[in-house]
């Protein structure tokens, strides 16, 4: 049975979250081998959107595929770059005229990886339908391969497990991504897909979801407007490895991983 492995990557919240990528992620792929390697970016600018310099060092890192959400024009100077690059997606329930592209077919040793980014629409913004949505994209991948990995990008655990379950069988991983919080519910499903409601984040733990805890805290406390900064301390690593067959397009194995990231002195 030939096996290709999956690295996922949470989203990568500022400064220090790609610090730790650049500095972390030959050494992952070293210990982990994975044949490709996604990463959610879209908290990557000062923990609100992407911009192509950024996109770029993280490509160059060893990135081979960036996924969004609902933050991911956040920067309007990224508009063009998601129109032009392939290897970044933003989510494919925006309606039609949004620029950039929701899925793409990568080939690695001439076999093709399919990645499809969705937006769920439990409180957040108003988009299509997202199960509606990947039902048409995976006709569209289908023919062409049967190893399909889903960045879905959701506030609701419950839309969350209801995609699974609605995947299940029909692609290789249900990945969940948005609140920054590694959940402990990863699992093959009965079909074969594998599934996690959230993969976490890449950033700094001393936080709010990657924020600074005073500012997060002060808005709590007095509902009042108050401009979040990314915190810098405790940075880690989150995300899966899924292992996949190749001739079947399920998933055999996911595995958690949260790697401390020491800061030199």
């Amino acid at each position: 049975m030939p096996v290709k492995r999956i690295l996922f990557l949470g989203e990568i919240c500022a400064e220090k979250g790609r610090q730790a990528i650049i500095k972390k992620l030959a050494s992952l792929r070293e210990i982990y081998k994975p044949s490709f390697i996604i990463a959610n970016g879209e908290n990557a600018a000062g923990g609100f959107g992407i911009t192509p310099r950024l996109a770029e060092e993280l490509f160059q890192a060893g990135i081979n595929c960036i996924t969004t959400g609902d933050h991911f024009l956040d920067r309007r100077e990224a508009e063009n770059f998601f129109n032009s690059e392939s290897r970044l997606l933003r989510p494919a329930n925006y309606p039609d005229g949004v620029c950039g592209r929701g899925y793409c077919l990568y080939e690695v040793d001439n076999y093709h990886i399919g990645v499809i980014n969705l937006l769920g629409r439990v409180f957040l913004k108003l988009v299509d339908c997202p199960f509606q949505t990947v039902a048409k994209v995976i006709e569209l991948v289908k023919p062409i391969t049967n190893t399909i990995i889903v960045d879905f990008h959701a506030e609701a655990t419950a839309e969350k497990v209801a995609m699974g379950w609605f995947l299940d069988g029909k692609v290789s991983a249900v990945l969940g991504t948005h609140t920054h919080i590694q959940t402990a519910d990863e699992k093959i499903l009965p079909n074969g897909t594998a599934y996690i409601s959230d993969v976490g984040m890449c950033g700094p733990f001393a936080s709010v979801i990657g924020m600074r805890t005073d500012l997060s805290l002060k808005r709590m406390l007095y509902s009042i407007p108050v401009r979040l900064q990314p915190a810098k301390e405790d940075v880690h690593i989150c995300g899966v490895t899924v292992d996949l067959d190749t001739e079947t397009g399920k998933a055999t194995k996911i595995q958690r991983i949260d790697v401390p990231v020491t800061e030199e002195k």
